[in-house]
Order: C-alpha cells, then structure tokens, then sequence
C-alpha cells in the first residue's frame, strides 16, 4: 500500500510527500521522528509532523545558516549551533579554517544518532572533528549558565512547538546575548513570514529590544513549502551586516569552499527584502 505523510504544521492545509520506503519512525523522549525515501527528494527527516531536511535540498539552509555569519564577521574563531543535530550547519562551520571550536547542543540525543545512521551524508564526518564539542542539553539553559563565549551562535531549531518553543523566548534570547563576543552574531531560522508571520515578527521585536542590529534574510528552500524562508540576525555591532560585498568576496576566495547555493552576492541580495516581509519589521 502507498503511503503518504502529511506535513501538519499550517492549521488550514496539508503537505504530503510519498514516503518510497520508511527507514525508522517513532517517538523519541521528545518528539516523533520519521525518516523515509522520497524519489524526489531522497532521504527526509520529519519531527511532529513538520519537515526538518531532505538530503536533496539541505544545502540551501545549512550554507546560509553557517556562511552569512561567519563571513560577515570575518574573524570567527568559536561557534555555537543550539540544535542541528543532523550536522548539516555543523558541517558547514567546520569548512572555515578559522574556526578553532564548535559547539553543539542538541537536546535530543535520538536526532544525532539516528542522522548519523540514517542520513550520513549530511554531517560528512562532521562530529568526529577534533574541534567539535557534542553537548546533549537544554540549549536555554547552556546559554544560561555557559562560562564559554562565542564569535557566531547559529540557532538550528524546529518550529517554535513543542520542545523548541522556548528557544523563541526572551529568556534564550538573553542567554545568547551574554555569551556572544564583541564582535558577535546570532541567526535564528524563523520559519515562513508568509504563513506565519507572528513567528518572524515576535522574535524581531525581541531583537530589537536585545540587540544593537537587527535583520532579515531569506533564503529559498523547496521543502518548505509556503514561500520564502527567513532568518534573523542579531548582532552587537552593526558593521557586521554593513560589510562590504569585495570584502566578501575576499573571504569566500580565501576560505577555498566551494557552495550550491551561498554566494558573496547571494549574501548581500539575501537581506533586500519582499515589502510585505520589511513590513513583519516595523508592525
């Protein structure tokens, strides 16, 4: 018998995508968890009902996620990624040579073990990297109480239900803003502004409440089916964002990595809005 799996995330319509051959599905201590096939988009990985990756497209979002920052900020030597236990950002970060120590808390030890049996080819080695920390932890509490300090933070969560709720909080956002260097970045993913534009909206009016500079990028990711994805940046020196695209340029030469989809232009492109998102900003 085919069989399809919905996408419940939107409240007044449904996604589903074939699933060609279930790999493992169950629930987790934190929530349900399901990899299958796709012949479209190859290995997918589901948490509660919602697309998390499909090693098809997940180039889009993990290059974003990890290259804006850290290029931006040019001088990154320690990185923090909340979440991401597929190690897709993970792998990304680790491409900069630069980067001396990477972090990652993870509050589900079940997504690490499971992506790295069931969808190797995103992390790529990624957490057997001499400089890679794996922390099983509530990441509010890691930014709470770490005596550790960070050059980028890149939060790599689920949609704000369930247990990633509370990293859309004011509580997680302060916690970030203690740990983060000078200069320092933060980039959250923050869904669809289309469909959910209270997510986007609430986080940056704690954003600007928090942060010294505060912004919007996006990026286009098939499987997030409903328009452009955004993500928001903090940071606490607005020079950061301001960094001039030869200077780009530069650092993506020098870094020797090679992309599918980021680019110096991509970058700079990525914060020029859609006015009914610039208008998420000042609602």
């Amino acid at each position: 018998m085919t069989r399809w799996i919905d996408e419940t995330l939107h409240p007044h319509f449904r996604c589903s995508l074939k699933a060609d051959r279930v790999l493992y599905e169950n629930k987790t201590e934190h929530q349900h968890l399901v990899i299958f096939e796709n012949a479209t988009f190859g290995r997918v990985m589901m948490l509660d009902g919602v697309v998390q990756l499909t090693d098809r497209d997940e180039f889009i979002y993990h290059e974003m996620m990890a290259h804006a920052p850290i290029l931006a900020h040019g001088a990154a030597r320690r990185v923090l990624i909340i979440g991401g236990g597929d190690g897709g950002v993970l792998r990304e970060v680790l491409q900069h040579r630069g980067v001396e120590r990477a972090v990652l808390c993870e509050i589900d030890r079940a997504v690490v073990d499971l992506s790295l049996e069931h969808l190797p080819t995103i992390s790529r080695g990624a957490f057997d990297d001499p400089r890679v920390e794996l922390v099983i932890a509530d990441g509010v509490k890691f930014v709470a109480e770490t005596e550790e300090r960070f050059d980028c933070i890149i939060v790599d969560s689920t949609e704000p239900v369930g247990p990633a709720a509370v990293l859309f909080t004011r509580a997680f956002f302060e916690g970030c803003r203690r740990c983060l260097n000078r200069p320092g970045v933060l980039v959250t993913q923050n869904g669809l502004p289309f469909l959910h534009p209270d997510h986007l909206r609430g986080t940056m009016r704690l954003f600007c409440e928090l942060f010294e500079d505060t912004a919007t990028y996006l990026c286009d990711q098939p499987t997030y089916f409903g328009g452009p994805f955004a993500l928001a940046w903090a940071a606490n020196e607005p020079s950061l964002r301001k960094v001039r695209l030869a200077a780009l340029k530069e650092r993506f030469a020098q870094s020797g990595i090679e992309t599918n989809y980021y680019s110096p232009r991509v970058h700079k492109a990525a914060f020029q809005l859609p006015v009914y998102v610039q208008r998420l900003m000042t609602g």
